[in-house]
């Protein structure tokens, strides 16, 4: 199949996807047509879940356009943000997905969005025929692994100011587009706090 020709839409959510993984391992045009056939797509409504706890999470999902939060809830009911994710990004349970046991987590869509979903085994199907996906998923999941574990260690060593200073330093696009409630979660700290952290860092500039 020739590739310029599949997309009568040169901004289709397909060739975004495509697009992406040639950022890492380009794809051939076979690889091509397995991705318009395996992935599907999604629009999802603001606060609608592309997952909540207790349910498995049966699909790896592809941001198209938007922008979600992942997070759980304590027993006192309170949400802690654990990942937010937007365009051009992915976003799972993967402890869900892969072990295929209920999740504790909650997926929400915090603007209207658009995702690509691949389901568990057709992911699978991709790795075992197709090695240049295990390549590239192989990065993406270390990426992620990567941005976990410094956001650990800015817990337990950095001040709040510093992490929401490395905050707007990673998610430059997103500072805008989520409600301070939401990032003062993320950080930890209450939302009355953030404010002070901001006016500080303003009256310093």
């Amino acid at each position: 199949m020739d590739i310029n020709a599949a997309f009568a839409d040169k901004d289709s959510p397909a060739e975004q996807l495509i697009r992406f993984f040639s950022g890492y391992f380009a794809l051939d045009n076979k690889e091509c047509d397995e991705v318009i056939r395996l992935f599907s797509q999604r629009n999802i409504r603001r606060k609608g879940y592309l997952l909540q706890e207790g349910d498995i999470c049966r699909h790896y999902s592809f941001i198209v356009s938007g922008c979600f939060k992942m997070f759980a809830v304590d027993p006192a009911g309170k949400e802690h943000n654990l990942q937010f994710a937007a365009e051009n990004e992915w976003i799972s349970d993967l402890h869900s997905f892969y072990e295929e046991k209920p999740s504790r987590m909650h997926i929400e869509a915090m603007e209207p969005s658009v995702v690509l979903q691949i389901q568990h085994d057709d992911l699978l199907y991709l790795f075992v025929n197709y090695h240049k996906f295990d390549r590239n998923f192989r990065i993406i999941t270390e990426r992620k692994y990567i941005n976990f574990q410094n956001r650990i260690l800015q817990n337990i060593s950095s001040t709040a100011e510093e992490r929401y200073i490395s905050f707007t330093k990673d998610f430059p696009t997103l500072v805008n587009r989520i409600p301070n409630t939401q990032i003062a979660s993320y950080l930890g700290i209450t939302p009355e706090f953030l404010s002070k952290i901001r006016k500080k860092i303003v009256s310093d500039q």
